[in-house]
């Protein structure tokens, strides 16, 4: 009997899975790894972060890289949860160092998404050309 790759996750404290970054299926993923990190008895504000996590890296993805194809990571270790997307673009996003533009058209959801997380971070992978965006949160 196969099972559900979202219960695997849940025992082994690791899911992932490769997808391809398209507006039409962000709720899809958010509603996913939200049910990884409820598995793993995230509490509410880490299900809600994870949520908004997820959503604004692949939509990042969606936007800005030119092969949608990326791959969707989230580790709990102890009692955190990272969440990492892989792409194929070597170039990094652009991290604004004050509060955004609240009017400007973008710049503003990897900001929240830095501000509210306990850790974040983006760099450039070696073994691939591609890069990894990835955030941390208390479960």
């Amino acid at each position: 009997m196969m099972r559900n790759p979202v219960q695997v996750a849940y025992s082994k404290n690791v899911y992932g899975q490769s997808l391809t970054a398209c507006a039409v299926q962000v709720e899809r993923w958010r509603t996913v790894a939200a049910e990884v990190v409820r598995g793993w008895g995230g509490g509410r504000d880490c299900v809600e972060l994870v949520r908004l996590g997820v959503s604004e890296l692949i939509t990042n993805v969606a936007r800005h890289v030119e092969n949608p194809r990326c791959y969707l990571r989230m580790t709990r270790i102890e009692l955190e949860v990272t969440v990492q997307l892989f792409d194929r673009s070597r170039q990094l996003p652009v991290l604004l160092g004050h509060p955004p533009d609240w009017d400007a058209e973008g710049g503003r959801g990897l900001w929240m998404l830095r501000e509210m997380a306990d850790d974040f971070g983006c760099e450039r992978t070696h073994r691939c050309a591609g890069k990894i965006v990835w955030f941390r949160c208390a479960l």
